[in-house]
């Protein structure tokens, strides 16, 4: 997660769906890392301009971003979407069977 200390839209996500995040699925499948923008360990992306900015990293490399909170419901909806592109489908029957 990209975030500002000033943004607005950041401490949204912190009250509705930060505290639910870790224990979920999907948060275990893909933990959160916050990061204030402009820090330099996040050089290796580009167009990093707006807080929040979630972006989905395998390794170094990147799977999607959403960019932008408008709310839980949206941001359950796209994530979603990005977590199909990797094995989070594979781990959840992995889970379901054991």
């Amino acid at each position: 997660m990209v975030e500002a200390p000033d943004c607005h839209y950041c401490r949204r996500w912190h009250a509705e769906v930060g505290q639910a995040y870790p224990n979920s699925p999907e948060g275990k499948f893909a933990p959160l890392r916050r990061v204030n923008i402009g820090a330099p360990e996040l050089s290796h992306l580009t167009s990093l301009r707006y807080t929040p900015t979630f972006v989905l990293l395998q390794g170094r490399q990147e799977i999607g971003r959403i960019v932008g909170y408008p709310g839980a419901s949206f941001f359950w909806e796209v994530l979603a979407g990005l977590l199909a592109k990797t094995a989070f489908a594979n781990q959840l029957v992995e889970d379901i069977r054991t």
